[in-house]
């Protein structure tokens, strides 16, 4: 429905319709781009009671260590740990005697640089490893980085060289210098870190980050080893006898590049044990450092191959699989030539996926016992579940099953959950993130409304049993509960207070919401009412049997004759589904019993085809006071029909045979005229009057034989005293309620009620009659009434269905309702 102006949502918060962007450049990457950037909340996890402890921005001075600012900086520090790791080993083997003062510099400012980071660190935010969820409060920060890396943080960070040389003016060396500067080594930890983030974006190729990664390894180790072995020898005495010096007799006066490509050779082939060539050891010393270099370097191959293998290789065999299914997604969406939103959405998918299976929570759960499955749903859904609209003031118990069957979904931004139209399968309560309502409208999509944490969405179709109106899509990432709608049907109908007070939930929510105009809502035209009629719920509760809650919507002035898309009123869905206490609150408040759908079927006929008969016997009540046609044109209706069964059920409720629709026309001139050959046996046989009909219109049927078997059937079967009515024998044998009279015969058949007729149609009395032959005094018949009612009826009172007193028998005629009352004191 269309509105002027800015529409609220269900907060009150004015929001602009717009138009939804599909494959726009500004919002084609937004969903990955969010995804490297979030922590998925706990499952139940609600946004507004634990919104910071899940999201990536910062906050004040609390940075998140998701911030893309501080991304920058991570990447920033890794150069600067790759300097150092290349630069420091060089600085002690090779220019220990004669480092330059540039470099000296340079040393100090990326010191400070690490100094910065160390203070930052206490104002970054962690992820909770236990919980996965992000802390951001700075005692517990500073607490965890205290009692962690910040002690080996600082040590690696203390230019004690430079100190030094400020406290004494001389650049001292030595070998203390140099033990204390390794510890600059332990800042090689955030390149491990580095790496490991780079091998989960799907931006970067996973095969050659790991090829990166172990090439780095492999480099720095040749790189320290080599500048260690170099150490040796220029640490010699002997300067001849060492593995360089005796090649070059006056290394120490050859270049830079010389010497260190020298000790790479030596590391290189060392370590993939070729060979030395003309390089090897000469002394003892160097053989000790070469005993040990290729005893670790046995150990490292053993690693490589065996370690590595199971570690490295099965350690990332998830993240190969992630990234094997999302180049498997981006060749399906090539192939296939998907559009750009779509293949966002795939990918996004996937990665939030990877995501949430790395955390086991589903899989760990549906090990667990049912019982144990049931309390954890509880401790974690109910405080979210409790809070929804829908189910305020609904019994504990009610909950706790809707609970048990709930299952918690991460669904990515821009991820449409129900699309328009589609079929009410499943009903969602956001525990935490931000969901959209879009209305399509000449294909054009237009949102008018938010969804927050605590909100239910899907609940109108499901409650309605209509189509989606709408399509609900997740702004950001949203963890969704997710409850089948057969499921809360079934716990609606376990307590009628708990159905009662939920669908009481439903309206008042949607009456406060009256200025969103939601079509599934309000009724076509209710812009304008203030207080628009709601009555498909008439429909909805008619078709659930709570007669307690559609009396109260009718009490609020609902339309009880409102019509679905086939004309059913709530009086057809109740006389169908047998809900005999709804028909009477429908009938309390004057809804209209002759309606027809689009069938032409009445309530009275569905209530018929169904065989629901004290349904049927307290409609034809009311419908044959307001209309004398009514048994005309149901036998009518069923004969046009060829129904046999409708035709005989009606003949058993004790409907005239010979009963005229509105038109003058009987069932069997009708049955006549559309050649139904059954039909017009069984009226026939059941006493109908052929006198007006025409036999040529039928030459198959004999009508003369058939009235002589209906005489001859009625001479055998029915006795001077027939307590149930009269039986009839077909042409086959069959026995048949015969509620119809003989044309011409002498006695004729009364119905006796008990009761006055006045007072049994005020208190809707259902109780059944009897039929019986007319005896020739009224001695005889209120003899009859006593019998058949069980009790004195001496001084009873006999009134036809005006409430005349009836004094004799020859006032009544073939087929009266007579009503039987005891004394005159019971109509006092």
């Amino acid at each position: 429905m269309k509105k002027k102006g800015g529409l609220k949502n269900q907060h009150g918060k004015g929001e602009k319709p717009h138009e939804n962007e599909d494959g726009s450049a500004s919002s084609r990457h937004i969903s990955l781009r969010y995804l490297s950037k979030v922590i998925l909340p706990p499952l139940g996890g609600s946004s507004n009671t634990n919104y910071n402890q899940y999201q990536a921005e910062s906050k004040g001075w609390i940075i998140s260590p998701l911030d893309s600012r501080y991304r920058c900086w991570e990447t920033y520090m890794v150069l600067l740990v790759a300097y150092i790791a290349w630069v420091y080993p060089m600085e002690v083997a090779f220019l220990h005697s004669s480092l330059p003062r540039s470099l000296f510099i340079a040393d100090n400012i990326v010191d400070l640089f690490f100094a910065v980071d160390i203070v930052l660190t206490f104002f970054v935010a962690y992820i909770n490893p236990r919980t996965q969820l992000l802390v951001r409060d700075p005692r517990k920060i500073a607490t965890r980085y205290l009692s962690t890396w910040f002690v080996m943080d600082m040590a690696s960070t203390i230019p004690f060289e430079a100190l030094a040389y400020f406290f004494t003016g001389k650049h001292q060396k030595g070998l203390c210098f140099s033990l204390l500067g390794l510890l600059r080594f332990w800042r090689i930890r955030r390149v491990k870190q580095f790496f490991t983030r780079l091998e989960k974006d799907i931006r970067f190729s996973y095969f050659w980050v790991r090829c990166a990664r172990l090439l780095s390894v492999t480099v720095f180790l040749v790189h320290c080893a080599g500048c260690i072995y170099y150490l040796l020898a220029d640490k010699y005495p002997h300067g001849g006898r060492t593995w360089i010096g005796s090649v070059i007799p006056n290394f120490r006066e050859t270049s830079l590049r010389v010497r260190y490509i020298s000790a790479l050779y030596w590391s290189i082939t060392t370590m993939t044990t070729v060979g030395y060539g003309d390089m090897h050891a000469v002394n003892a010393t160097e053989m000790i450092f070469i005993i040990f270099y290729m005893l670790f370097n046995l150990g490292l191959t053993a690693y490589l191959i065996g370690n590595m293998t199971n570690l490295v290789v099965e350690g990332t065999r998830r993240t190969m699989e992630f990234r094997s299914s999302i180049e498997a997604a981006s060749n399906f969406v090539s192939r296939n030539r998907l559009p750009p939103r779509l293949k966002e959405q795939i990918l996004a998918y996937m990665c939030l996926r990877f995501k949430a299976e790395s955390l086991n929570q589903q899989e760990l759960i549906e090990q667990l016992p049912k019982t144990i499955c049931k309390g954890i749903r509880q401790h974690l859904f109910f405080p979210t579940v409790e809070n929804v609209y829908l189910f305020k003031g609904v019994s504990k118990e009610i909950l706790l099953l809707l609970v048990a069957d709930m299952k918690a979904e991460y669904i990515p931004p821009r991820e449409d959950v129900i699309m328009h139209n589609d079929a009410p399968e499943d009903v969602y309560i956001i525990a935490s993130g931000e969901v959209e309502m879009i209305s399509c409208e000449m294909e054009k999509e237009r949102v008018v409304g938010s969804l927050q944490s605590g909100d239910i969405f899907g609940e109108v179709g499901a409650l309605c049993c209509k189509p989606q109106s709408f399509t609900y899509r997740t702004k950001t990432l949203s963890q969704l509960l997710r409850l089948k709608t057969r499921a809360l049907m079934e716990a609606m109908q376990i307590k009628q207070d708990d159905n009662v007070t939920m669908f009481k939930n439903f309206l008042q929510h949607h009456k406060k919401l009256k200025d969103l105009k939601i079509g599934d809502i309000w009724l076509e035209g209710g812009e304008e009412d203030d207080d628009p009629n709601m009555s498909v719920n008439l429909l909805t509760v008619a078709d659930t049997g709570n007669a307690a809650f559609l009396d109260e919507l009718l009490k609020a002035g609902l339309d009880p004759d409102i019509g679905d898309s086939r004309g059913r009123t709530p009086l057809h869905i109740a006389a169908s589904k047998g809900h005999e206490e709804c028909v009477l609150v429908l009938l309390k408040h004057a809804c209209n019993i002759h309606h027809r759908d689009i069938d032409g079927n009445t309530a009275l006929w569905d209530a018929i085809s169904a065989k629901h008969h004290s349904i049927f016997r307290i409609l034809y009540h009311w419908a044959a006071i307001s209309d004398p046609h009514t048994a005309g044109d149901l036998l009518c209706s069923a004969s046009k029909r060829n129904n046999i069964m409708v035709t005989k059920e009606l003949l058993k409720h004790g409907l005239h045979v010979d009963s005229r629709d509105r038109h003058g026309k009987t069932a069997l001139r009708i049955a006549m005229a559309e050649n139904h050959q059954d039909m017009v046996k069984l009226l026939v046989m059941n006493g109908a009057d052929v006198g007006e009909t025409d036999p040529s219109n039928l030459p198959s049927v004999n009508l003369n034989e058939m009235l002589q078997k209906r005489e001859v059937g009625y001479r055998v079967t029915m006795p001077d005293a027939l307590p149930k009515g009269v039986i009839s024998r077909g042409e086959e044998g069959e026995e048949e309620n015969n509620l119809g009279r003989l044309k011409g015969m002498s006695s004729p058949r009364v119905s006796i009620y008990r009761g006055h007729p006045v007072l049994r149609r005020d208190s809707c009395c259902t109780e059944a009659g009897r039929l019986i032959r007319l005896p020739n005094s009224l001695v005889e018949l209120k003899s009859i009434a006593g019998e058949k009612f069980g009790f004195d009826a001496r001084n009873a009172l006999v009134f036809d269905e005006q409430g005349a007193e009836i004094d004799s028998t020859e006032v009544i005629r073939d087929n009266d309702k007579l009503y039987v009352v005891e004394d005159s004191n019971s109509l006092m």
